[in-house]
């Protein structure tokens, strides 16, 4: 089969197509023809060098989510058949014509939704629910602050957070305002020109947001803090501001009784991901089947112009997903 290698760590220029040998199928597994593949920052991150060569288990191929056709599975899978439309995580190997997925880690694409679009699901909606509502606890009525929001994971956050029933804060860049309005959004910042912690007192009168969602880490640390009602919660997605420089409020933190908690997917054990697939898959696959969430996608390439779409995430100008589609 056909996969996107590289011999050596550095830019997006390293990432060459290469004929490799398709995976084993293990027992849990079902071996899935790739009609779309999701690019995601870890793997900017694995082509840097950021993870060495470990595989995770998996494979030493980069890529984390696919969405395709079975072709194939272990002697231990239950509830899919050779033919079924899945998506889901793969703990690397996505990059390539056929990817295996742990049966687990895996979800029936609903009907109505595309294998194209399905591509863009997996990681960022697991992603965004797992810090939206297992660990920042968000209800409807409640209020929460989205960084990042016409990313991956921050549109698809909008669009949980808007079907929760909660008041959504979000902030980007001001030509992408519009997109992030149309996710969901209540309150749209211009991070280039205001200060999002004070707009986000002046919009609730003082009390701040129950939540807050980052994708920035240090810089944002103090204001996000500050932003926080009384009992509110801060979910810590992402480093791309680094990780040097933060300023932590403590006399915030302990008055108002915050909570601060940090998640990343990628290096998490498979029992640990199957169990986050699953909570987003019982929650939210009727509403991705109704139209009330739909994956966004930026642009689409074909799986020789991996190298493209490396480039395209890191100009910093796309909204949503940017998918490879092995079919070209």
């Amino acid at each position: 089969m056909q996969a996107i290698v590289f011999d050596e760590f550095g830019g997006p220029e390293v990432l060459t197509t290469r004929e490799v040998a398709r995976p084993e199928v293990r027992p849990h597994d079902l071996l899935v023809a790739n009609a779309s593949i999701g690019v995601n920052r870890a793997d900017m991150s694995h082509r840097k060098g950021a993870y060495g060569r470990a595989n995770f288990g998996d494979s030493d191929i980069m890529g984390l989510e696919i969405a395709g056709t079975v072709v194939d599975m272990g002697s231990q899978v239950r509830g899919y058949a050779i033919g079924d439309r899945v998506m889901g995580i793969v703990g690397g190997g996505a990059y390539a014509e056929l990817s295996r997925i742990d049966h687990r880690m895996a979800m029936h694409v609903p009907p109505g939704l595309a294998l194209r679009e399905a591509g863009a699901v997996a990681e960022v909606f697991v992603t965004a629910h797992e810090a939206l509502f297992h660990l920042a606890r968000l209800q409807a009525g409640e209020s929460v602050l989205i960084h990042a929001a016409a990313g991956g994971v921050g549109s698809a956050a909008v669009q949980l957070a808007h079907a929760a029933g909660a008041r959504v804060f979000a902030t980007a860049g001001g030509d992408k305002r519009g997109a992030v309005e149309r996710f969901g959004a209540d309150e749209v910042i211009d991070y280039r020109t205001d200060d999002f912690q004070s707009v986000v007192a002046r919009k609730t009168h003082g009390q701040g947001v129950d939540v807050v969602i980052d994708f920035v880490g240090p810089s944002y640390l103090e204001r996000n803090v500050r932003s926080l009602a009384v009992g509110g919660r801060l979910v810590v997605v992402g480093l791309l501001g680094g990780t040097e420089g933060a300023v932590l409020p403590m006399d915030v933190l302990l008055y108002r009784h915050l909570q601060i908690f940090g998640t990343v997917m990628k290096s998490r054990p498979p029992e640990v991901k199957q169990a986050m697939v699953q909570r987003f898959a019982q929650r939210w696959l009727d509403a991705l089947a109704g139209g009330v969430i739909r994956p966004v996608i930026d642009s689409t390439y074909a799986l020789c112009e991996a190298a493209q779409a490396h480039r395209r995430m890191e100009s910093g100008e796309s909204v949503g997903k940017i998918l490879l589609l092995p079919g070209g």
